[in-house]
């Protein structure tokens, strides 16, 4: 599998207040973030998975709205995930 445990907790720990802080909302959106990267990647090597391709567009839409949520609740915070994420708007 792509996503070990170990993995899952390093970006929780990194993005998280810790590594069992899977509530918060920075690192549920680096967590996505990542699942975006290895299915953005699967996708490029088979074009026609459509299955692949209907969940990476369900998983941008959750990701968005988690990243307009924690901008309008601390636009401080959402500056410095987006900085850190290389992801923009």
């Amino acid at each position: 599998m792509y996503l070990t445990k170990e993995k899952k907790q390093e970006i929780f720990e990194k993005y998280g207040k810790s590594n069992t802080d899977t509530g918060s909302t920075e690192g549920q959106i680096a967590l996505f973030s990542y699942r975006i990267a290895h299915l953005t990647d699967h996708l490029k090597s088979n074009r026609k998975d459509y299955s692949t391709q209907h969940a990476l567009i369900k998983l941008v839409g959750k990701r968005r709205s988690l990243l307009d949520y924690l901008k309008k609740k601390d636009i401080v915070r959402y500056r410095s995930l987006i900085a850190d994420l290389g992801i923009r708007k």
